[in-house]
């Protein structure tokens, strides 16, 4: 089989269609940049996860007579809470911290909003004890045996608030999902009309090679590739898109959370979901090409 053959009637099936061959392209990007984004969803809340679930933290806010007057915990009834959560098997490690010190740090995370600190006074601060588990899945033994007991304010559980938070971040991906399942759809649709209006207009030279004995999977071969180019096109444009909104979008959105959700490298972007775009961008055009060519073209 003639390489250069083969090579010149794929350029002449894309240039001969080629307004259908660049509308392929392009659907087939949109729908590989929503995967992408998609992956790139997956990926940012894995690391989320590795990053946050090891440190949550169940929160033991304490009355007000105990933040006033109790700054080291040690006196009643904020001993007797501490020292029975420190003997709680599913407690790792318990850490008083005073209405000084949450003062502190309260200073710290909103350091960058002087007006915001300004605002708030130590005496508005409770004091509490912070509660790392060995499982943060079983935070409700928590919050059932001290909810309500004498000095406890309230118990807040930061678990709660990460599942609510990555139940937010799985919607988006699942958005990003089904929005590419569709235009994949429309892809498909387009490279199947494609070849078969490629292998129409050249009906009748392929029926000239195979009279003169040309096998079918010779005279189909650019059909094919035809469609794989294109596909391939669509991948690339893809993680160009893909590329553009992390640098123009997504690096912004991210720095605005002040590091809470992790930053997207460009490694992840080139080495992880580039190589799954286009790999699948292959199978779907070579696969889709192979079927319409079995099912609707006869040459």
């Amino acid at each position: 089989m003639r390489a250069s053959f083969v090579f010149s009637e794929v350029v002449t099936g894309l240039r001969r269609n080629v307004t259908m061959t660049i509308a392929m392209i392009l659907t087939t990007a949109i729908s590989l940049g929503m995967l992408g984004v998609g992956l790139l969803f997956v990926r940012t809340i894995d690391k989320m996860k590795v990053n946050y679930l090891d440190d949550v933290e169940v929160t033991v806010y304490l009355t007000e007579d105990i933040s006033a007057n109790d700054k080291d915990c040690t006196g009643e009834p904020c001993a007797s809470i501490r020292q029975s959560l420190e003997s709680n098997q599913a407690v790792e490690s318990v850490v008083y911290e005073n209405r000084d010190e949450a003062y502190e740090r309260f200073k710290r995370i909103f350091e960058g909003q002087p007006e915001l600190v300004e605002l708030a006074r130590p005496q508005a601060l409770p004091a509490s004890l912070h509660v790392k588990l060995f499982d943060p899945a079983r935070s409700e033994v928590i919050l059932q045996e001290y909810s309500g007991q004498a000095g406890v304010a309230k118990i807040d559980d930061q678990n709660k608030f990460l599942d609510r938070f990555f139940s937010f971040l799985n919607a988006g991906r699942n958005v990003m999902f089904v929005v590419a399942l569709f235009t994949a759809l429309a892809a498909v649709l387009l490279i199947a009309n494609t070849i078969q209006v490629s292998a129409y207009t050249r009906r009748t030279e392929v029926g000239i090679m195979r009279l003169v004995g040309a096998t079918r999977w010779y005279t189909q071969l650019p059909f094919l590739l035809e469609a794989v180019v294109a596909g391939v096109l669509g991948a690339v444009v893809g993680i160009g898109g893909v590329t553009a909104l992390k640098f123009l979008a997504l690096d912004r959105a991210m720095a605005a959370t002040g590091g809470i959700v992790p930053q997207i490298e460009f490694f992840e972007v080139l080495v992880v979901v580039a190589p799954i775009l286009l790999g699948v961008s292959v199978v779907i055009s070579a696969v889709t090409g192979y079927v319409t060519l079995r099912l609707y073209v006869r040459h």
